[in-house]
């Protein structure tokens, strides 16, 4: 057997050890993280069930548990007064609630109290868990979300998707296409064009995948499709790790108009046809406007038969005014959650 053979064999092995290894490390870290905000709820659920019972469990004393345990384990951190405290709101926070409570374990405490002090509404704590735990946000991703509103910005979401997908996807799509994304991080001024808009995402391309919402990865710019001899160019083209689609961006400047929508349409059919790989779902689309008329997007949508959602991008946090408060019913919130599992 020549060596060039025993190298490729031996690298391919090689390979596959790592990848076991990591996902045995990932596995460890999941379980011990598990276990540290079990822990943490019982100490809050006790420090909980003391004061509810009469007794004087008030700030004295919480400090001089957290001072006992402290000396008891001096290797251990975590048992600072704060935190102590931050345990008792923990427990307060979700044991009555039968969504949350079976989520305690999912992330980590410190992206718990991320969400517990930015997020005063169940359903907004219930989604920002679940999405952190889907797409593997980080704690700054985490905050860059709540800051953005996302909760709000995936929600309120003009898409086709209930009629373009499967039932499997339909919830997955939802949630990973927003109605509006922040893009904060851009020097740009108001007027610009369609190019710029395109140079200046690229550039940054990391805060872009970021503001996207999670598990994108970067396919091409102007991405090339020949049609019977004639070119076509993708603004930009995605794929969604989770979904395992491409996800096609056309980027607009301006107000949406209808007839985006037919561009729209056939650039997923030639994705479909000549660009998906075996094993991939059907291409998604997002058309991406500096502003656009709901009632006009929910008409052009009506009889689009390929999978698009149509966004707005600014370069400031904002949620438009005339929008707040019309989230879906919480009923309506919880299925899209729990169909999203």
């Amino acid at each position: 057997m020549s060596k060039k053979i025993v190298s490729a064999e031996y690298s391919k092995v090689l390979d596959a050890i790592k990848d076991r290894v990591r996902e045995a490390q990932y596995a460890a870290l999941r379980a011990v993280n598990k276990e540290l905000v079990g822990l943490y709820w019982d100490i809050g659920r006790m420090i909980c069930v003391r004061q509810s019972g009469g007794a004087s469990w008030g700030k004295s004393i919480v400090s001089r548990l957290a001072a006992d345990l402290r000396a008891e384990f001096p290797g251990v951190t975590g048992f600072s007064d704060q935190n102590l405290w931050y345990m008792r709101q923990f427990y307060l926070a979700y044991h009555a609630h039968p969504k949350l409570q079976p989520l305690v374990g999912e992330i980590s405490w410190a992206k718990h109290l991320v969400v517990m002090s930015k997020c005063k509404d169940d359903l907004e704590r219930e989604f920002y868990i679940r999405m952190t735990k889907k797409f593997g946000w980080t704690k700054n991703v985490l905050i860059h979300q709540i800051e953005n509103q996302s909760y709000q910005a995936t929600l309120l979401g003009q898409t086709n998707f209930d009629r373009a997908l499967t039932p499997k996807l339909r919830a997955q799509a939802k949630l990973a296409v927003k109605d509006e994304y922040t893009f904060d991080f851009l020097e740009l001024g108001d007027e610009h064009s369609e190019r710029e808009l395109e140079r200046a995402l690229i550039a940054r391309i990391e805060q872009f995948l970021r503001a996207m919402g999670g598990l994108f990865a970067f396919v091409g710019s102007q991405f090339r499709l020949d049609v019977d001899g004639k070119e076509y160019f993708v603004d930009l083209l995605l794929f969604h790790r989770r979904l395992r689609c491409l996800v096609a961006i056309d980027l607009k400047i301006g107000e949406f108009e209808p007839e985006f929508v037919g561009k729209m349409q056939f650039y997923l059919v030639a994705l479909d046809k000549q660009v998906r790989e075996p094993g991939e779902q059907a291409p998604i689309g997002i058309i991406l406007c500096k502003e656009r008329n709901r009632t006009v997007v929910e008409y052009a949508l009506q009889d689009a038969r390929q999978p698009i959602g149509v966004a707005t991008y600014h370069t400031v946090k904002r949620l438009p005014k005339e929008l707040q408060g019309q989230l879906p019913a919480p009923e309506e919130i919880a299925k899209l959650l729990e169909a999203s599992q």
